[in-house]
């Protein structure tokens, strides 16, 4: 008998795909709306083939993300349904969308990068966000995934970073709006500007037009390598340095050194390695995913803070969320007095790194 660990990762090349199509054919739309369901109701209600749907009900009930009753009654269980349930903020079907449709296409390439190195496989100069947003289809799924992946943790970091004193916040890469719309929840008064590709105004202005942010929240187009960014007091980047190698980082950071003013600091908001980098599991496994699909890497606590203080904040708070994804604040001068932040626990603190 394989170990338990083992045998799921081995079929896992089964569980993604299926999860994807279940998503895709709306079943988890089906069982979070009309509670347990047999397989052949659920199919016929959605046009689809029920020997292939039970084969696949099987196969999920069995890596636990669905339940099978005695009576063939399939659920949704409560700890997978705000995931699983597109009406619901912590819905994760772009991502998933992403994982199957982007990442699995590129996983080839890591026979050739362990063969060769990634620099001598990939083509000089090459742009790791051409393909992303190579088309409307392609920059939406994109987007989608991206929105996914951060709006329900959003919320968590925007009220750990502590943004009632904050007046214009600047969010560097952006996207379609997650954290600017979390930050604009949080802190009434605040206004925020998204600053990224000018393919993505589109996607922002549905953001805005969608939760009737108004003036609040507006959109900068421009490149943050080449174009410097918009003046605020503070400077946010939402998983983007984890895109890109440490000089580029730090090119990044000192610009925003120079865009926000003496009192200004910076927000560096990512999943973070362990210090022993032994886990957890998503930051190890995504690590794996930026080497595919981008230039950089996932960090420790440590590893950022170093980065703070070379581009010039000498000054950095460590706050841990509830979930995989944490927030650093970097000061541009000594804030005087270590910040607190409503909505940590005992085991989810503020780290002082300076």
């Amino acid at each position: 008998m394989l170990p338990s660990t083992l045998e799921k990762t081995l079929f896992g090349v089964i569980a993604t795909p299926v999860l994807h199509l279940a998503d895709r054919h709306h079943v988890f739309t089906h069982l979070a709306a009309n509670g347990p369901s047999l397989a052949d109701d659920i199919a016929t209600e959605l046009g689809l083939d029920d020997d292939t749907l039970e084969r696949m009900l099987l196969a999920l009930t069995a890596f636990e993300i669905i339940q099978r009753a005695p009576t063939g009654h399939y659920s949704l269980p409560a700890t997978m349904r705000p995931f699983l349930d597109p009406d619901d903020e912590q819905y994760i079907g772009g991502f998933i969308n992403h994982l199957v449709e982007e990442t699995a296409g590129r996983m080839p390439r890591l026979d050739s990068y362990l063969r060769h190195g990634k620099d001598s496989v990939d083509s000089p100069g090459s742009q790791p966000f051409a393909s992303l947003y190579r088309n409307d289809e392609a920059t939406r799924a994109f987007l989608n995934a991206m929105w996914d992946l951060s709006f329900a943790p959003s919320k968590e970091l925007a009220a750990l970073a502590g943004l009632a004193d904050t007046v214009h916040l600047v969010d560097v890469g952006g996207a379609s709006g997650p954290f600017a719309v979390a930050a604009l929840h949080t802190s009434p008064a605040l206004r925020a500007t998204v600053f990224d590709l000018p393919q993505v105004q589109p996607y922002l202005e549905e953001t805005r037009t969608a939760y009737d942010l108004g003036d609040r929240l507006t959109f900068k187009p421009g490149d943050f390598f080449t174009d410097d960014f918009p003046e605020g007091d503070c400077i946010a980047f939402g998983y983007i340095l984890s895109d890109w190698p440490d000089q580029d980082c730090l090119q990044l950071l000192r610009k925003a050194h120079r865009g926000c003013p003496e009192h200004g600091r910076v927000l560096v908001m990512d999943r973070l390695f362990d210090n022993s980098r032994q886990g957890p599991l998503a930051t190890s496994a995504m690590n794996l995913t930026m080497h595919l699909e981008t230039q950089g890497r996932h960090r420790t606590a440590d590893e950022f803070t170093a980065l703070l203080r070379e581009a010039g904040f000498p000054h950095s708070e460590t706050h841990r969320s509830s979930g995989d994804k944490h927030v650093l604040i970097g000061y541009k001068s000594d804030p005087g007095r270590m910040r607190t932040t409503n909505g940590g626990t005992a085991d989810h603190g503020v780290t002082p790194d300076d």
